[in-house]
């Protein structure tokens, strides 16, 4: 028992410091495995710091100059204040002017379609501007005809109504001398005969015969003084009418009626009016 136990307790001890040994071995291992990475830590750390301190550093100087940048900036931005509050009223009568310009730009558009439809309208103007142009050429000819004619014809009215007004003048001459002829010799036949009758004592029935005679006569020298006045009136009349168709022929040629050279006469017969009617009518004679 003794043997085994000093046996058992040396094999324990050899057993213990066997595990001594190996936990020696074992805590030295941790303590180089724990150095080392406390060494690396440390490095790491180390490194860690001196790149913080050198970002502190970096961060210090941006701040710095952010920091003078700030200032810079708060300057400028005073400064921009200042020319934001000067260029406010310009603001305001550019936006107004941009407004107008909208409208000026809606009404552009208008304006601008207005511009098309007036040229086409223009296109079409100035082709009827041509036709017009070559229709007023045929008409100048035309006219310049019509002026020739106008001349000729002038001239052969001007003859014809001189002509035509020593005719009328003469023949209204002749019938006014006719008539005062016969005024005359009704007035002697009427003092002859009232000597007559008043020299000769004739019975009543002879009287009266003789009376009867003498109105017969007289009712029909009366009615000889009707037609050649109602003549007379006739011609004045046609004389009349044709001096108005001559005026108004000139009127129409658009030759004013003071170029004549002379002034045309109405005739006008007394104590009988020649009426507006158609050439040749007059009213009866009063």
């Amino acid at each position: 028992m003794k043997m085994l136990r000093d046996e058992l307790d040396l094999r324990r001890k050899t057993e213990i410091h066997e595990v001594e040994e190996r936990k020696n071995g074992q805590i030295n291992t941790l303590m180089k495995n724990h150095e080392k990475a406390f060494s690396d830590i440390k490095n790491y750390y180390n490194d860690i710091t001196l790149n913080n301190l050198a970002l502190i550093n970096s961060l210090k100087e941006q701040m710095e100059e952010m920091k003078k940048k700030e200032d810079h900036l708060e300057k400028e931005m005073a400064e921009v204040m200042v020319q934001n509050k000067r260029l406010t009223d310009p603001l305001q009568k550019a936006r107004e002017e941009l407004l107008e310009l909208q409208k000026k730009l809606v009404n552009y558009e208008k304006d601008k379609h207005a511009l098309a439809s007036t040229k086409a309208r223009l296109k079409v103007t100035e082709k009827e501007l041509k036709d017009l142009q070559w229709e007023h050429e045929v008409l100048e000819q035309r006219f310049i005809k019509v002026q020739i004619e106008r001349d000729d014809l002038y001239s052969k009215f001007e003859k014809a109504i001189q002509e035509v007004q020593q005719k009328t003048g003469f023949k209204n001459l002749i019938l006014e001398r006719k008539l005062m002829t016969l005024s005359n010799v009704m007035e002697r036949k009427d003092v002859q005969l009232n000597e007559i009758l008043s020299a000769s004592n004739l019975d009543p029935e002879a009287l009266s015969v003789v009376s009867r005679k003498l109105e017969d006569v007289l009712e029909s020298k009366n009615s000889l003084i009707k037609d050649l006045q109602y003549e007379l009136a006739r011609v004045c009349k046609a004389h009349n009418d044709l001096l108005r168709t001559y005026e108004a022929k000139l009127v129409a040629f658009g030759i004013p009626l003071d170029n004549i050279g002379f002034k045309p006469l109405e005739t006008v017969v007394i104590g009988q009016s020649l009426g507006h009617g158609p050439a040749g009518l007059v009213s009866m004679p009063t």
